[in-house]
C-alpha cells in the first residue's frame, strides 16, 4: 500500500469515525439523562434514578397511544406485507408498458416530504368523505411502509428461480401450493427484513401521522410533542430511550435470524 492509499485509508476511517459519533452522540445523551435525578434536563447528572421510568407507568395519557401506535404499525405492516409482495411478483415477472414508471410510483413516498404525502393525503381523504382517524392514520401508514416491502422483496425476487416452481407442481404441488413450499420460505429472510422496517417507520412515523390524529386517537410521536409542550421533563427522555431499545432489539433479532449482512443485501 503506497502512503497516497494509507493517507486516504487513515482520512476515510476518520470521517467514519466522527460521523458516527456525531449521529450517535444525541442517542447517548437521551439514555444518560433518562437516568439522571434532576427534573430537569441536565448533565452531568447530579445522580441516578429510575423515577421517570416509574413516571412512565403512572401516565394515563402515554399507554393508549403505545397501544394504538402498536396496533396501527402491526396492522399497517401486515398489509404492506401482502400487498408489497404482489406487486413485486407483478412487476417483476409481467411485462407491460410502464413498469419502470410502476416502480417509481411505489417507492415515491420514500422520496417525496412527508408534510407533501400528508397534505396530498388529506385533501384525498376530505373529497372521499374519510373522517375517521383510526382508519386514515391506518390507510397512510399502509402507504409509508409499502416502499419499504417492495424495494426488499422486490430484491429477493430477483434472484429467485422462479422454474422451482415450475419443478414442484410438476411434482405434484398445486400452484398455490408450490408458491407456500418453495416461494416464500425462499422469501422469508426479506419477509423479516422487510417487516422489520415498515414496522419501526410506522412506530417513528411523525410528519404524516399528525395530519390524521384528534384528540382520541393520537400515535406515540404526537403524544411525545404534546409531552415536551406541556411537561418538558425527563419523562420524554425515558419514552425516546424505550424506543431506542426497541429498534436495537430489532436489529438484534434481525441479525440472529437473518444477519445484518445479508440485511443490507437486500
Amino acid at each position: 500500500m503506497t502512503i497516497a492509499e494509507k493517507l486516504a485509508s487513515v482520512v476515510l476511517w476518520t470521517i467514519a469515525a466522527f460521523t458516527v459519533l456525531f449521529l450517535l452522540t444525541p442517542l447517548v445523551v437521551t439514555v444518560v439523562v433518562s437516568f439522571g435525578s434532576s427534573p430537569v434536563f441536565t448533565l452531568p447528572a447530579p445522580g441516578w434514578s429510575l423515577r421517570w421510568y416509574e413516571a412512565l407507568g403512572r401516565s394515563r395519557e402515554l399507554w393508549p397511544a403505545v397501544l394504538l401506535s402498536v396496533q396501527i404499525a402491526a396492522l399497517s405492516t401486515a398489509v404492506a406485507l401482502v400487498l408489497g409482495t404482489l406487486c413485486a411478483v407483478g412487476l417483476l415477472r409481467g411485462r407491460f408498458p410502464g413498469r419502470e414508471a410502476a416502480v417509481t410510483f411505489l417507492v415515491s413516498p420514500l422520496m417525496l416530504p412527508g408534510l407533501v404525502i400528508g397534505i396530498a393525503m388529506l385533501e384525498t381523504y376530505r373529497a372521499a368523505g374519510l373522517r375517521d382517524a383510526w382508519t386514515s392514520l391506518l390507510i397512510a401508514h399502509v402507504v409509508i411502509t409499502l416502499p419499504y416491502v417492495v424495494r426488499t422483496v422486490l430484491a429477493a425476487l430477483s434472484l429467485f428461480d422462479f422454474t422451482l416452481i415450475d419443478a414442484a407442481r410438476t411434482l405434484g404441488c398445486s400452484w398455490a401450493g408450490a408458491v407456500v413450499r418453495v416461494l416464500v420460505p425462499a422469501l422469508a429472510p426479506a419477509f423479516l427484513t422487510a417487516g422489520m422496517f415498515a414496522f419501526l417507520a410506522s412506530m417513528d412515523n411523525y410528519p404524516i401521522s399528525i395530519f390524521f390524529t384528534d384528540a382520541w386517537t393520537r400515535t406515540l410521536p404526537i403524544q411525545m410533542l404534546q409531552f415536551v409542550e406541556e411537561s418538558p421533563d425527563p419523562t420524554i427522555a425515558a419514552v425516546s430511550a424505550l424506543s431506542i431499545a426497541l429498534a436495537a432489539l430489532v436489529l438484534v433479532v434481525g441479525d440472529r435470524l437473518v444477519g445484518l449482512r445479508r440485511m443490507t443485501d437486500l
